[in-house]
């Protein structure tokens, strides 16, 4: 699945960079703001899987802008971006809400696996939602909220895995045998007709037409999650 990526930073040079680079990675998309009330504006407007947030923007100190956007309920990571690499300022930008503190200048591959990381743990905790076709996932719960109609879907702890690990594919196909060894483990008597009944269930309660399923999908050795 697609991550889209909030880059907020007043050097529009830098920020062409960044968003070029993470392009370059399929599983990201870019938004970009050049000020703290178009970041505002950014995150009212749409959601977005994580934020990277330069300290000095022109109509706001970026960690008061991190203050703000926390104070908003805004949960998703915030890696801020900072010319100046002293313990005080890193810690006001833990205080202030930041999940990591990158000084420039930095290489891409150390931010990129930064956030990353930080992506992987929010997924993990209560307060990821996860969007996954016209449904928010949230793990933690085991339930699908469906965005048309409000309705929820409850999950088993196994359906709850299989779409986690699906959906940090970012789309590529997952072959069954993966599937059957991140979700059950190495346990005797477990077969592909094991992964092959929780797909099956798993579809009668997300798909609008699960016998034409467009969100599971099967490929050839496995399944995939339709963007």
């Amino acid at each position: 699945m697609t991550r889209t990526i909030l880059l907020v930073d007043d050097d529009e040079t830098l920020r062409s960079v960044l968003a070029e680079q993470l392009r370059l990675h399929e599983e990201f998309e870019t938004g970009e703001a050049g000020t703290a009330e178009e970041a505002v504006e950014a995150l009212e407007a749409r959601q977005f899987d994580a934020v990277i947030l330069d300290v000095g923007l022109p109509d706001m100190d970026g960690r008061e802008l991190c203050r703000t956007m926390r104070s908003r309920g805004v949960k998703v990571p915030i890696v801020m971006l900072t010319g100046v690499d002293t313990d005080e300022d890193t810690v006001r930008g833990f205080d202030a809400g930041a999940n990591d503190y990158v000084a420039k200048p930095f290489r891409f591959e150390v931010l990129l696996a930064r956030l990353r990381a930080h992506l992987r743990q929010h997924e993990r905790s209560h307060d990821a939602a996860l969007d996954i076709g016209g449904y928010k996932f949230r793990p933690a719960y085991k339930q699908l909220l469906n965005g048309e109609d409000g309705r929820t879907v409850r999950l088993t702890e196994k359906e709850t895995a299989i779409l986690q690990y699906l959906y940090r594919a970012g789309g590529a196909t997952v072959s069954r045998e993966t599937l059957l060894r991140e979700v059950w483990g190495y346990r005797p008597g477990i077969t592909t007709h094991t992964l092959e009944t929780h797909i099956y269930r798993l579809r009668q309660k997300i798909e609008r037409d699960p016998p034409h399923t467009r969100l599971l999908v099967t490929e050839p050795g496995g399944y995939r999650l339709a963007s």
